[in-house]
């Protein structure tokens, strides 16, 4: 069964509209330089399977959404069978995802298990390798954008805003992305992360909303986070 890191037990605002609870996914095929959860990325797992569902049924009623975070999900193959459940008990299923596999997430858009998508499309095709400490896994970013550009679940896109990324190459990810329904430009912070660099000249909030408005034409909404 799926590795589980950590469970955050409630969250207003990572399920849009909903109430619901963060199950962090442990490991990830990603080293992504700016990664906010270097702890869960190794694989290690903290929680049970079957404490999870417990919780589940503890929270009855209470919760609507749950959000299912890494770490990577993708990776576990059998998060289609943990899914499954998750909804079988009546709630609605959101994925974190960073698009590296979209074979999985081609499989979950059809049974219908998703209800929400938010991929973070990391930087530029062209730098992939370079931020994300991968080897080439820009084709399968590519079909992943396609999957959600063309299905018709909600989903957004995010790029954290790292300061390594430079304004065009932002427009290169618009570019990217052209045609979608939702863009986040998200707050790079610079506290525990997988590659700590401190000092650095972050996009502060005034950048960040010049940002918003050079990428009018690419994407139907553009939002800071």
């Amino acid at each position: 069964m799926v590795k589980i890191f950590s469970i955050q037990k409630t969250t207003l605002q990572d399920f849009p509209g909903k109430v619901a609870a963060i199950v962090f996914l442990a490991g990830c095929n990603l080293r992504c330089i700016f990664c906010h959860n270097p702890a869960a990325i190794n694989g290690n797992e903290n929680v049970s399977v079957q404490d999870f569902f417990s919780f589940l049924e503890s929270r009855k009623g209470k919760l609507q959404g749950i959000v299912l975070s890494g770490g990577e999900p993708t990776i576990h193959s059998d998060l289609v069978d943990f899914i499954s459940r998750i909804k079988q008990m009546g709630f609605l299923v959101k994925l974190d995802t960073n698009g590296t596999n979209p074979e999985m997430l081609q499989k979950l858009l059809k049974k219908g298990f998703l209800d929400y998508v938010a991929m973070d499309v990391k930087a530029p095709f062209s730098r992939y390798r370079e931020i994300t400490g991968s080897k080439d896994v820009t084709s399968k970013i590519k079909q992943s954008i396609r999957l959600l550009l063309n299905d018709k679940i909600d989903y957004e896109f995010r790029t954290t805003c790292h300061p390594s990324l430079s304004r065009s190459d932002f427009r290169v990810i618009a570019s990217q992305i052209k045609g979608a329904k939702r863009y986040f430009l998200q707050q790079y912070v610079d506290a525990v992360t997988l590659n700590p660099q401190k000092h650095l000249a972050v996009y502060n909030e005034e950048a960040l909303q010049s940002l918003q408005k050079e990428f009018k034409d690419e994407v139907q909404e553009v939002r800071i986070r």
